[in-house]
């Protein structure tokens, strides 16, 4: 892609963010916060977690993005036998007697890791490298990713039987954690009658794989002011308990709070949260518009927190 100067790219991701948008919701009814910060985490070479339980098209969204987006996708199936070699690919001895590396699904640019906690934390793990890294290890050798790469989870509320909470460092590796809540009455309906209906939507390809990086990089290279990276780094400061910056409600309240991490990606999702909804730099608001889904799974409620029913999302807002 071709610009005279970054704006004019700024403007075009703009646009583009706009019809991919409208595209996805051709299929995907409702859940417009969902879709955006969906593709927040794309365009910032992020990966997000879809947390939500069964029905709510988290499975049917990942799949409707991949497509408009036109790369490759894989979905992996999360079960309690799943074994890390079902994921990145196995050494095999061919009929020449020699060692061959057959892929695993993993090798795509788009993976849903459909309901990712209804297996084994080992299991889970044979993601980290992937998340990190855009490659795997096998029998020694290194094997890079396809490029772009985003890992999609989805993930049934922990509460829910059968299911085993992500590590730590898995849940850190995620950009965004995203909760998704049931339809409103009239998107229910309309829901209901578009899938009960012989009608069939046919989705256009916006943008591809060689677009999507070049809105990667021009998302790093948006300016950004010191005081909006003081900012965030503040914000981050204030959830660790017993130090300096921590609140009186976070000291009371919360075993840790979120690390570098955290500000990495309020800062990158500030940028492209400013360039999707069309201005040249990010502001504050920028900041908090995404603050809530990538702190949310970095933030450790105490147990008094849980048994006064304080949420973190409330501890958060009550950080700005």
């Amino acid at each position: 892609m071709q610009f005279d100067n970054d704006i004019e790219a700024v403007d075009a991701l703009h646009q583009s963010y706009k019809s991919i948008k409208a595209e996805i919701g051709k299929v995907v009814i409702g859940q417009d916060e969902i879709i955006k910060s969906v593709l927040i985490a794309i365009f910032s070479n992020g990966h997000c977690l879809l947390v939500g339980v069964p029905g709510l098209a988290k499975t049917l969204l990942v799949q409707t993005v991949a497509n408009v987006l036109d790369l490759d996708f894989n979905r992996i199936q999360f079960t309690p036998d799943l074994m890390p070699s079902d994921i990145i690919g196995a050494e095999i001895l061919g009929e020449d007697r020699s060692f061959k590396f057959i892929k695993g699904p993993v090798f795509s640019n788009i993976i849903l890791a459909d309901e990712i906690n209804r297996t084994p934390p080992k299991t889970q793990a044979a993601l980290l490298e992937a998340m990190q890294e855009k490659a795997v290890t096998a029998a020694g050798f290194r094997h890079v990713l396809p490029n772009p790469f985003f890992v999609l989870a989805t993930q049934n509320p922990i509460e829910q039987e059968g299911t085993y909470p992500l590590p730590e460092a898995q849940l850190d590796r995620f950009m965004f954690n995203v909760h998704l809540g049931y339809p409103s009455f009239d998107e229910e309906l309309t829901i209901v009658k578009k899938t009960t209906s012989n009608s069939a939507v046919t989705l256009n390809k916006i943008i591809n794989a060689s677009q999507i990086q070049f809105f990667q990089k021009l998302v790093r290279n948006i300016p950004v002011t010191d005081n909006v990276v003081e900012y965030a780094v503040k914000l981050v400061s204030k959830t660790r308990p017993n130090t300096a910056l921590a609140t009186e409600e976070v000291n009371k309240y919360v075993n840790w709070g979120a690390g570098p991490r955290a500000s990495q990606f309020l800062i990158i999702g500030a940028k492209c949260h400013a360039a999707i909804t069309g201005k040249y730099a990010p502001d504050i608001e920028d900041v908090q518009a995404v603050s809530e889904a990538i702190l949310r799974h970095r933030i450790v409620r105490n147990y008094r927190a849980e048994a006064e029913g304080l949420s973190i999302e409330a501890i958060i807002k009550n950080l700005y």
